[in-house]
């Protein structure tokens, strides 16, 4: 059985739901972990992706954050949230809200979350705190799937560039989130809970950034960073056949600023 499974933090559902479709349309993915939606899970498009035969499991409350998964080979056994997931204390709010950043499903063979890892905003931030709990959490709620022998993945946008190779200058971005040592231990951590990090292919350039800032001219000079990957177990890893950003879903007016990442598998 070959199976096509994308992540794509789309950066608002409804904005961007022409360049969705046709993206559908042209890369017919199995399965697609989606963040970012920006909408409550009842304004979801679902007709809309209903008519090019997919499923969908959303998880919004507004016009920030959420997650969603589509899928054209079944979806079942779905979970909303992160077991233990902490909630963010907003300046001045009275009590943690939880944040829609993590949903989870069975697709055929296939057992997968979509997550959309908190940003952290800047070191020292009660969100930065906030984004090394929730990394806590994701490895906690992982770590049975990621040993066990069915095909799994957690795929999104993981706010973490794992390494100075995934940054178009290090010296950019340096002392700021996304690069830090605590944060790239919380993806160490990960990893050592029995995931492999899926290496995708760059169709252009020699690097697969996935992420490209819309000032200063950042796509097209190519000021990239890899951002959203796919953490993958045994299962999963070795059916891989191939992986690469879709750079070209990132081209032209009203794009996301993150490309698509596929994976194509054999089970």
């Amino acid at each position: 059985m070959t199976v096509r499974i994308a992540t794509w933090n789309i950066n608002s559902v409804t904005a961007r739901l022409p360049k969705l479709l046709e993206w559908l349309e042209g890369s017919s993915p199995d399965v697609l972990c989606l963040q970012e939606l920006k909408c409550a899970s009842d304004a979801f498009p679902y007709e809309e992706v209903r008519a090019l035969g997919y499923e969908t499991a959303a998880y919004g409350t507004g016009r920030w954050n959420g997650v969603a998964i589509l899928s054209k080979i079944g979806l079942d056994d779905v979970v909303r949230d992160l077991p233990g997931q902490p909630g963010f204390l907003a300046d001045g709010a009275m009590i943690p809200e939880t944040e829609p950043r993590a949903i989870a499903a069975t697709c055929g063979p296939l057992r997968v979350w979509s997550v959309y890892v908190p940003n952290g905003r800047e070191v020292g931030h009660a969100h930065y705190a906030y984004k090394l709990e929730w990394f806590e959490a994701l490895r906690l709620a992982v770590a049975e799937d990621a040993a066990g022998e069915r095909p799994f993945a957690v795929m999104g946008d993981f706010n973490v560039a794992p390494t100075d190779e995934d940054l178009y200058d290090p010296s950019v971005f340096a002392g700021q989130t996304h690069v830090t040592e605590a944060e790239r231990a919380a993806l160490a951590a990960l990893r050592a809970a029995g995931l492999t990090d899926v290496m995708p292919r760059a169709l252009k350039y020699d690097r697969p950034y996935t992420f490209w800032d819309y000032r200063a001219l950042g796509f097209p000079k190519n000021l990239g960073i890899r951002i959203d990957l796919t953490y993958a177990n045994k299962a999963f890893a070795e059916a891989v056949t191939d992986s690469y950003v879709d750079r070209e879903a990132r081209k032209g007016k009203g794009t996301s600023d993150h490309a698509p990442v596929v994976v194509d598998l054999d089970l």
